[in-house]
């Protein structure tokens, strides 16, 4: 299908398309013709072995554990620490899809140049934006079901209410993940490497979503900032592998289309 024939916003709808599609794939018991043969991770020591020659990703565990010390060690509090994760995740999302929009208005705008039009295709960009969010950003609506007493107990609130730091901390985190997003040059990638691009990125926050939500619902509230801290570092590490075991060959995310099921790629 063409661009044109895609209409408004085409290439945004077949990624939210696409999210729902995986989300209905990982949740299947039985292999079929439609899904994408994962890739198992190497065994444990593989990974020890890298680790060894890898200096830099101790630096990358010791970073992430930064609040696993703060909790067990000073004091600090767990709900503000569960938070960060979800927030970062969040807010990485929806910068993402932010700097898409740009893209999807220029390569949709009407031949119109009048106010009325400029301002008509403004609104839309933002009515699609939002609509994006509420279907891409679904798995960090979610998690805060069973993190509901957590993130959305009196106790944060109070402690981000009454803190100027904070507020500034999570203010400076949300503008550097749209100043990241808007620098990333979207806006000038051939469209299978955006794809490619776009999707690697949100993938990888929708599955760090589903894995808090997956720890939550199982009741390991006591253990879960240590479990996110080792996830994000594997996350960060060895990101082809993450998606790899969910979603198949990583090298090749460009290559599925939501609306064709049957091109679904198969490792063989």
């Amino acid at each position: 299908m063409s661009r044109s024939q895609r209409g408004p916003h085409g290439f945004l709808f077949t990624l939210a398309i696409g999210l729902l599609a995986c989300w209905a794939a990982m949740s299947q018991e039985k292999p079929s013709s439609t899904v994408v043969r994962q890739i198992a991770p190497p065994p444990l020591s593989q990974h020890l072995r890298e680790l060894a020659s890898r200096p830099g990703a101790w630096l990358v565990i010791a970073r992430n554990m930064i609040p696993v010390v703060g909790i067990y060690c000073f004091g600090w509090s767990a709900a503000l620490s569960v938070f960060n994760y979800w927030f970062d995740g969040f807010t990485a999302l929806v910068a993402i899809v932010a700097a898409l929009v740009p893209r999807a208005l220029r390569e949709t705008r009407p031949k119109s140049t009048g106010v009325m039009s400029v301002v008509a295709n403004i609104v839309r960009g933002i009515v699609t934006w939002i609509f994006l969010i509420c279907i891409v950003g679904l798995p960090y609506w979610i998690v805060l079901i069973p993190l509901h007493d957590l993130l959305l107990g009196s106790e944060l609130r109070r402690q981000i209410a009454q803190s100027p730091a904070l507020w500034f901390t999570f203010g400076s985190l949300a503008a550097s993940h749209f100043w990241k997003a808007f620098q990333s040059g979207y806006d000038e990638m051939p469209d299978n490497e955006l794809k490619q691009k776009v999707r690697w990125d949100i993938y990888l926050l929708v599955l760090r979503a589903i894995a808090m939500f997956m720890m939550a619902a199982h009741g390991l509230y006591f253990i879960l900032v240590p479990l996110m801290a080792l996830l994000l570092s594997y996350f960060e590490i060895w990101p082809e592998r993450v998606l790899g075991a969910v979603f198949g060959d990583p090298s090749k995310l460009y290559e599925y289309d939501p609306e064709n099921p049957s091109s679904s790629r198969r490792r063989h």
